[in-house]
């Protein structure tokens, strides 16, 4: 069903003693839908991505996949029912070939346990997901580069790719079009929007063109508070949106979304 909601988050919160990262945040990510969640630096955004994928224990609040608790499952279970992530720095192992790097994802996810001496790219299947993966991303032809030696775009483009092994439907993406050019957004946000029909994505992104051009709904996080949700113009329009990019955020009553 294509408004299947998969993951659902209702009152997060988290404390570091005085400072709220989060407050009372309620979101939704539907099945077949990119959800943009925008804001200043430090609103909070990251955090809450962290206590989405399990990274971070929420100090209030609960977090559910697809009708399931999850709120106290560490971050490789919910990686294994579904819920995968990006991050905001390369996370790539710069040393190792793409196919390398590929290869270890997929075998992560699907939980295979290898002796030491025997590497992922011996499994003939886990190869072939591997290398749909980097078709799918453009990189088949630096398949036996190592990471370090592909361009920055390049790189994003595997580090989605990383969080795309196993397929899991739902995809936390934290500013995957950091630090890359024109050209290179263009085609990350090209390859994102083809993802929307599998995948549920939760995108954290900077970039307001790329964020209008993909997202179906969006929340706006300003001081760890949700102050707006809704379509890319109702965002536009909202004098509340306008005045936190500003800097002259105010008060504001939490929305749902």
């Amino acid at each position: 069903m294509a408004d299947e909601i998969l993951l659902r988050a209702r009152g997060i919160s988290k404390h570091y003693g005085g400072l709220r990262a989060n407050h009372d945040i309620d979101l939704d990510l539907r099945r077949g839908e990119i959800h943009a969640l925008i804001g200043p630096n430090g609103a909070g955004k990251s955090t809450l991505i962290a206590q989405l994928s399990g990274e971070l224990q929420p100090s209030a609040g609960q977090v559910w996949f697809r009708e399931r608790d999850v709120t106290a499952l560490p971050v490789q279970r919910r990686a294994r029912l579904g819920i995968s992530r990006s991050f905001q720095v390369t996370s790539v192992f710069e040393e190792m070939t793409v196919q390398e790097n590929l290869a270890l994802a997929v075998q992560a996810h699907h939980g295979h346990s290898f002796r030491f001496w025997r590497p992922a790219s011996a499994c003939a299947t886990i190869n072939a997901e591997a290398q749909a993966l980097a078709r799918r991303f453009g990189l088949e032809q630096r398949l036996d580069l190592p990471a370090a030696a592909l361009a920055y775009g390049e790189k994003r483009q595997l580090e989605v790719a990383l969080a795309l092994a196993g397929n899991p439907p739902v995809l936390l993406l934290d500013e995957p079009m950091a630090g890359i050019g024109a050209g290179g957004t263009h085609e990350l946000t090209r390859l994102l929007d083809g993802l929307r029909a599998e995948h549920a994505i939760l995108l954290v992104e900077h970039d307001m063109q790329a964020v209008f051009a993909l997202a179906d709904r969006i929340t706006v996080l300003v001081y760890g508070e949700v102050i707006a949700c809704g379509t890319a113009d109702e965002i536009r329009a909202n004098p509340e949106v306008q005045r936190a990019y500003l800097g002259e955020a105010a008060e504001a009553e939490p929305a749902a979304c």
